[in-house]
């Protein structure tokens, strides 16, 4: 059953059919997918750390870390605690670890594990923060809005690029 037939109990008006937010949650008001920063991250930046990429090809942020090296030409900075080589690029073990300024954190975590994340991507002074498909964490992600990132959340790279044009 499609989720919109799905109803829900509410406290004050009885059963009433189910949003998007009651599934993934509302961005309280605030967009985390906005075209233009998405653009603008896609296109003008160079370094991505990617934390949670390991060697299991069978991970999203393999695929997803190869697109951004191969089609659009990013440097990616595999972050791990196994600090393994991927993709040819050398891993390191935590953000702190990775030398040099970084562009863009992709935190391939789940929400819980995402938050601190962000707050050391904050730390490093990283650019931006990009939360993927599934990955929402508000208080993190307006948190790095706050300390001035820009900040992508519940989207992917693969996806919106071709949207928009860019590969």
């Amino acid at each position: 059953m499609p989720f919109w037939q799905i109803r829900t109990k509410t406290r004050l008006h009885g059963f009433r059919p189910i949003r998007p937010d009651d599934l993934y949650g509302s961005l309280g008001g605030m967009t985390y997918q906005d075209p233009d920063v998405i653009r603008r991250l896609l296109t003008e930046t160079d370094r991505w750390a990617i934390v949670g990429l390991s060697s299991n090809r069978e991970r999203a942020a393999h695929t997803i870390s190869a697109f951004l090296k191969r089609v659009l030409d990013k440097e990616i900075v595999p972050v791990h605690p196994k600090a393994e080589t991927v993709h040819g690029e050398t891993g390191y073990a935590s953000l702190a670890d990775v030398p040099g300024d970084i562009d863009v954190v992709d935190i391939f975590l789940r929400p819980d594990l995402a938050d601190a994340v962000v707050d050391q991507a904050i730390e490093r002074g990283a650019k931006a923060v990009w939360l993927p498909l599934d990955v929402v964490c508000e208080p993190a992600a307006e948190r790095a809005k706050a300390a001035g990132l820009d900040v992508v959340m519940d989207a992917c790279p693969a996806i919106e690029a071709p949207k928009l044009g860019i590969s």
